[in-house]
């Protein structure tokens, strides 16, 4: 039986487009004016002519930003961090998640890690005490202080877990019987059932390291060592801070914020490429592994 929607859903439905519309419009702002810059020539981005669309349209910045060796090295440092980064969060999320979604019977301590992990999550180690730890294992200044420190991201670890215990008892049951053994399935069973949660908190891991520029403020002392999000936030700070600027430098640094655009732009596109590939798992990832039978 069809049911035809009422007028009060339909007016509720188009001021829920709307919204969403205005708020679509609202967050691609920035990100638009930014694209317009890096395709600007700098006269027009100094005389503040450039909006949302491209004045006096060049490739002038990304043509020099060929030339840009320390933003090419930093874009492959960041590369190497997801690589490594993202490779060590997956296998230990499975390998934490896994025991966790057995039952008691089959993992008595099972409820102590829980609850040890979970507090993890909502009490973490303040700054100071998380830098110390990090420079007395002689990792400061080096790939493995951005990558060792966030091994295990506990919220992956609780999605997946989710997702594990909800994948069909059945299909285990029928495992054990054939002489599956725990790491038998773990591998052959379990994940291979649990692509869309593993391509979720890939996702998470991916993005999460890509765009951390925090960590290499504090951690990373040598220049060609800087991931690029740190090297694009160092371009921002700088750009923030005119308040001691004579005004040749203030038009100078000005100028460069077509060039400084144009990085932006090719820092994003890592993660539009990827992101794609991924989105039909992530609403099933997502929802699956947040919810518990």
């Amino acid at each position: 039986m069809v049911k035809y929607k009422t007028l009060e859903n339909r007016i509720f439905d188009t001021v829920v487009i709307v919204l969403l519309v205005i708020f679509g419009l609202l967050a691609l702002m920035p990100l638009l004016h930014v694209v317009a810059l890096s395709f600007s020539s700098k006269n027009a981005a100094v005389a503040g002519r450039v909006s949302f669309w491209p004045v006096e349209f060049t490739l002038a910045s990304y043509e020099y930003l060929l030339q840009d060796t320390r933003f090419f090295t930093s874009f492959l440092v960041s590369v190497e961090r997801v690589i490594l980064g993202g490779g060590l969060n997956l296998v230990m999320t499975v390998l934490m998640a896994y025991p966790l979604s057995l039952e008691k019977e089959e993992f008595p301590s099972r409820n102590r890690y829980m609850w040890f992990t979970i507090f993890c999550m909502l009490f973490g180690a303040s700054l100071v005490p998380w830098y110390f730890v990090i420079k007395e294992t002689g990792l400061l200044n080096s790939i493995w202080a951005l990558v060792i420190p966030g091994a295990v991201p506990v919220y992956n670890v609780i999605l997946l877990m989710n997702f594990f215990r909800n994948e069909p008892k059945a299909i285990k049951e029928s495992a054990k019987i054939d002489g599956v053994n725990a790491l038998q399935m773990m591998l052959r069973i379990c994940v291979p059932l649990a692509k869309p949660a593993l391509a979720t908190v890939t996702l998470f891991s991916v993005v999460g390291h890509w765009n951390n520029f925090f960590d290499g403020m504090l951690l990373i002392n040598s220049p060609e060592k800087v991931p690029l999000q740190t090297y694009i936030q160092s371009l921002a700070i700088n750009m923030s801070d005119t308040s001691k600027l004579s005004t040749d430098q203030l038009i100078n640094l000005m100028s460069q914020r077509t060039f400084n655009s144009a990085k932006i732009i090719i820092a994003t596109v890592p993660i539009l490429v990827i992101y794609p590939f991924m989105q039909k798992y992530f609403v099933s990832g997502i929802t699956l592994g947040s919810v518990k039978e």
